[in-house]
């Protein structure tokens, strides 16, 4: 799994993970490159525009990041989510947990 960073001038992290799935396969891999990150910034932006599918174990590992920033002061946005994620994060309810936003510059935006 490989997530490429960018760090805006703003201080936000934006992550764009190459993988297609976040699920069972590969959520531990996720934990552990999602860590130092979290740890590091307190604002981050997680770019989904990649992802199709994601199961309960991912969407654990991301309430999990979620946990992580907040505890931290400060807070991760989701953004660019496929109809079939999003249609996930409905059913779960999670569109009321995590913020998310339509495209990248909105979710960056949203910290100003």
């Amino acid at each position: 799994m490989n997530i490429q960073q960018t760090l805006q001038t703003n201080g936000v992290l934006v992550l764009q993970c190459q993988s297609e799935n976040l699920d069972a396969s590969n959520v531990r891999e996720f934990k552990d490159l999602m860590r130092p990150m979290v740890e590091k910034h307190p604002k981050i932006v997680f770019d989904m525009s990649s992802m199709k599918f994601v199961d309960s174990s991912g969407l654990g590992a991301l309430i999990a990041c979620l946990r992580e920033t907040n505890a931290r002061q400060g807070d991760l946005r989701l953004c660019q989510l496929s109809n079939s994620v999003n249609a996930l994060f409905v059913l779960m309810r999670m569109h009321r947990v995590f913020n998310i936003h339509e495209s990248k510059d909105l979710a960056i935006a949203s910290f100003a």
